[in-house]
């Protein structure tokens, strides 16, 4: 079975990242298309995870119009398919590229793998465009790799066949094994050790992300007023990598360039990611990915959402929902700081083996 697998931002490349490697080491026939839709991001995972694309479509342009990256990938993804003529692709999550992917590869009448599947809020705006993006995608895969039972779930209810849901498990567990392996030569780079020089070994140390356009304008005026009353009791530091977007530039800069005990610092890629996750006692995060990623180091998170398509992690008692609310954000900072955590006995999001069963599964229609 020749296999076509498309991805475009630092996410899926994490995700997709094991299973690239597992179709390597079974010998199944593949090739990378990558969109870049996001380019640094990207190209960071791509060399720690070692993966060589075989077609780069290098579309990312500055303050990229959704619309625009949409047609772009659709024409440019178009002729890669005609030229390879794949028996299936596989795409991961909720992006802009996963979806024109999947809809490029049903208008060639290729049958779609869609890894991640099943997860829903049901509300279009929250996470926007995400949440539109893999509903759609769901409609017009025909295989469905979900990665926990209420994923399952959600597809049977939206009427899909059991027998075209393979329950996997969250490939992000599988690649997080694959980092966690070598914490202690990221702890080592020079990114790392000058991060390490900011911090008080004798503080608490909180790492903060966000991103969500949801957020954007009175949420993060709330999160900062939360982070400040936070490292006010001077007990508690706060690593901050700042994202590029300017609506996320602009508020955390205005509110917290000058207060102690504050470390806002670039982004950074993804070993630096993991190795702050590994060191921090508490996150604070929007992220879809950090969510999944948190139980994994047995950290608690503070979710700055309202609703989460990830309610695996709230329902085992590792996340926490707040909104963009300095009130809920601060009231559970110091409700769990204070208290002692006792840790998760079982990932909620899987085993480190969804690769696996993804690479099994298509093992298995090859031979039908």
């Amino acid at each position: 079975m020749k296999t076509l697998i498309c991805f475009g931002t630092r996410p899926e490349a994490i995700k997709m990242a094991p299973v690239i490697h597992e179709l390597k080491k079974r010998s199944i026939s593949h090739k990378i298309c990558i969109t870049a839709q996001h380019r640094e991001m990207l190209d960071g995972v791509l060399r720690f995870f070692e993966i060589k694309p075989d077609y780069d479509l290098d579309l990312m342009t500055k303050n990229q119009n959704l619309n625009l990256l949409s047609s772009s990938i659709l024409k440019e993804f178009n002729t890669i398919l005609q030229k390879e003529k794949p028996h299936v692709i596989l795409v991961q999550g909720d992006t802009t590229t996963a979806l024109m992917a999947s809809i490029a590869s049903f208008h060639s009448g290729i049958p779609v793998g869609h890894i991640e599947a099943g997860l829903r809020t049901y509300n279009l705006q929250a996470p926007y465009p995400e949440e539109a993006n893999r509903q759609l995608i769901g409609r017009l895969a025909n295989f469905h790799f979900a990665p926990t039972l209420s994923s399952r779930q959600n597809l049977l209810k939206e009427g899909v066949p059991d027998d075209r849901i393979v329950l996997t498990g969250n490939t992000i567990v599988d690649a997080l094994n694959f980092g966690k392996s070598r914490l202690d030569s990221i702890a080592k780079n020079s990114v790392t050790r000058e991060i390490r020089k900011k911090l008080d070994p004798d503080k608490k140390t909180v790492l903060v992300t966000g991103h969500r356009r949801e957020n954007f304008g009175d949420g993060f005026e709330e999160i900062c007023n939360a982070l400040k009353k936070i490292v006010s009791t001077k007990k508690i530091q706060i690593v901050f990598p700042v994202h590029l977007n300017p609506n996320v530039q602009n508020a955390v800069l205005k509110n917290l360039a000058e207060v102690d005990g504050i470390h806002l610092i670039d982004p950074v890629d993804y070993p630096v990611l993991l190795w702050l996750l590994s060191i921090s006692d508490l996150i604070i995060s929007d992220s879809g990915g950090i969510q999944e990623e948190a139980p994994s180091f047995n950290k608690p998170i503070i979710v700055t959402r309202e609703v989460s398509e990830r309610m695996e992690g709230v329902d085992a008692g590792i996340a926490f929902l707040t909104g963009a609310s300095e009130n809920k954000i601060t009231e559970k900072v110091f409700y769990l700081l204070n208290n002692d955590w006792t840790g998760l006995d079982e990932n909620p999001y899987g085993d480190g083996h969804a690769s696996a069963r993804i690479a099994e599964f298509l093992i298995m229609m090859n031979e039908k």
